[in-house]
């Protein structure tokens, strides 16, 4: 039976990458830019995530994925107030607005699962990440508590990549000195690429993942948990 699925963030490379395996299903975007994406079954371009402008859809949605994110890195006393609000305004307030709008549409589906992204900062203390590692980490802790609240009917879980190919992170790898760096900073010794993001995605909203919630699936080359 085909599923329909709903891209908060769809512009994405991970989100467009997602949409290109999932050819068949329907797929409906919302962006805050402008994409032309024949993936996508119906695009919605607003001006941000908050709840009072969000589209208003008929559909059942089976799996409901949020892909926006941030990567501020500064030193700790050069981020201001404002920093620390956008950031989560992003990465948490957002989510939880899609969540509370289109809660009623992932009721109609007979398996419906919510997908989030975090950061492996949440997990490894880093330098410089303080912004988007607190509003992550609230985002797994959104994850644990509405899996816990949600439960049977909706499953929710968490992606936490490392350092990914993608554009949102073209200043971290921009020259090949860089790239090589943060190669060699994981255990698997590459970084990230979209398809591995996109592949953990792919995994926990089938219904290959059906006795998995509440969740943070570490997708990290190993950087959250080894030392080699």
């Amino acid at each position: 039976m085909a599923k329909t699925f709903l891209f908060i963030g769809a512009s994405s490379a991970v989100a467009q990458h997602l949409a290109e395996r999932l050819k068949g299903e329907t797929i409906i975007g919302v962006s805050t830019k402008d994409l032309t994406n024949s993936n996508y079954s119906n695009l919605f371009h607003i001006s941000d995530y908050q709840l009072e402008n969000l589209p208003v859809i008929d559909e059942t949605v089976d799996a409901l994925v949020y892909f926006p994110g941030t990567i501020d890195l500064k030193p700790f006393h050069r981020l201001s107030e404002k920093d620390f609000l956008d950031a989560f305004q992003i990465n948490a307030l957002g989510a939880v607005a899609s969540i509370q709008k289109y809660l009623p549409n992932l009721k109609k589906s007979l398996s419906p699962s919510i997908v989030l992204i975090s950061t492996v900062a949440s997990e490894c203390g880093m330098p410089f990440h303080a912004s988007i590692a607190m509003s992550k980490g609230a985002i797994e802790s959104l994850t644990r508590s509405l899996a816990a609240e949600f439960a049977p009917s909706i499953r929710v879980n968490c992606v936490a990549p490392s350092l990914t190919q993608t554009p949102i992170a073209d200043k971290l790898l921009n020259t090949p000195e860089k790239i090589e760096a943060g190669n060699k900073r994981h255990p698997l010794k590459r970084i990230g690429e979209v398809a591995d993001i996109a592949n953990a995605i792919d995994f926990l909203i089938s219904e290959k993942s059906s006795w998995i919630t509440g969740q943070i699936l570490h997708v990290d080359g190993g950087m959250s948990t080894l030392k080699v």
